[in-house]
């Protein structure tokens, strides 16, 4: 693996190299959110795989935390200086990276965005990922629908990801939001909305403890609440335990996103009452193949048709199937989960 830059990568955590099959290989760079999160693995896990197919190297980075906005921009300045052809972007904070990709982007680096577009969308080559909003509307349509007149009543507790609001988190909650039946106030941002049934919008940084804290936050405020959207499971499963201290556990219905193993898992188990599922290999794996094509000629993806971005899908999985909502089975799930 390339030395870091001392100083300008300071404290940028280097996870894995994939040796090329010679001197001269394409040289690409994967560079996510973190290293824990099971999605941000499977990704890396695709990457490496598609790249050794292929006879490319690929110098995988990652962020210490959700949020770790600083390290992600030393990690393009090291792609950049090692010569690499293209970089593969999970970006912590969608608008202030914008520079440091652009300046990969002026050096004749592809920049993709896997998962989460940057804000504006365009300020990467393309973007890779699950259609966001669609994921949350799936979910927020069928909570609607699992709790019937009740969701006119509903007590919502919202748990999103980070206060930079980045554009994966905004578009799940607006989309959440909007499938329940609730009116946005403006869809580039959450917390905005004047609904009395939101008790209120907490961050978990994505993972299982924020998650405990943030419903502990929410469940201060009011100890009803009997719904909780999660921007993803490591969340949603520390919602749950959290009310589980308080003996609410099978009384909330929680709704979440990301299809992984051990969510899903949790949807068989009772945790979970549905989620969205994505396909983390599938973005990687693509976009290290539209990294090869551009360095083998200067082509470069093209989205999906009708949308901005290269839609790589979305499933609901659940066990407790409503009427207008299209889902699959967790038996289902299982066999496309990953983690």
């Amino acid at each position: 693996m390339n030395k870091l830059i001392a100083g300008t990568a300071l404290g940028l955590i280097a996870l894995a190299s994939t040796a090329s099959a010679g001197s001269h290989a394409v040289s690409a760079c994967l560079i996510t959110k973190t290293d824990t999160n099971p999605f941000f693995v499977k990704m890396r896990e695709g990457a490496e795989a598609k790249a050794a197919e292929l006879g490319m190297e690929l110098n995988s980075y990652a962020g210490k935390i959700d949020g770790d906005h600083e390290t992600q921009v030393a990690a393009i300045e090291t792609c950049i200086a090692s010569g690499a052809k293209g970089i593969l972007l999970t970006p912590s904070d969608t608008s202030s990276i914008v520079p440091a990709v652009q300046q990969a982007r002026d050096a004749g680096l592809l920049v993709i965005a896997l998962d989460t577009p940057l804000d504006p969308i365009d300020a990467a080559d393309m973007t890779f990922a699950t259609d966001n909003f669609l994921a949350g509307e799936l979910i927020g349509q069928w909570a609607a629908a699992a709790l019937g007149d009740d969701a006119a009543n509903a007590k919502i507790g919202m748990l999103d990801l980070a206060v930079s609001q980045p554009t994966v988190g905004v578009l799940r909650d607006q989309g959440f939001l909007q499938g329940f039946g609730i009116d946005l106030g403006d869809p580039n941002k959450w917390g905005d909305e004047d609904d009395a049934r939101i008790v209120g919008n907490d961050v978990t940084a994505g993972n299982e403890e924020g998650g405990r804290k943030a419903m502990e936050n929410l469940l201060a405020k009011d100890q009803g609440i009997n719904v909780v959207y999660t921007i993803n499971e490591p969340a949603a499963a520390g919602a749950y335990e959290a009310l589980k201290d308080i003996g609410r556990e099978n009384d909330v219905l929680i709704v979440s996103v990301d299809g992984g193993c051990p969510g899903v898992q949790n949807i068989e188990d009772g945790v979970i009452g549905a989620t969205s599922q994505q396909y983390p290999l599938l973005m990687a794996s693509k976009g290290i193949e539209a990294i090869a094509a551009f360095a083998k000629d200067g082509t470069k993806p093209q989205a999906s048709e009708g949308k901005d971005f290269f839609d790589t899908g979305v499933a609901l999985v659940t066990d407790k199937p409503v009427d207008g909502v299209e889902s699959i089975s967790v038996a289902e799930g299982k066999k496309l989960c990953w983690g």
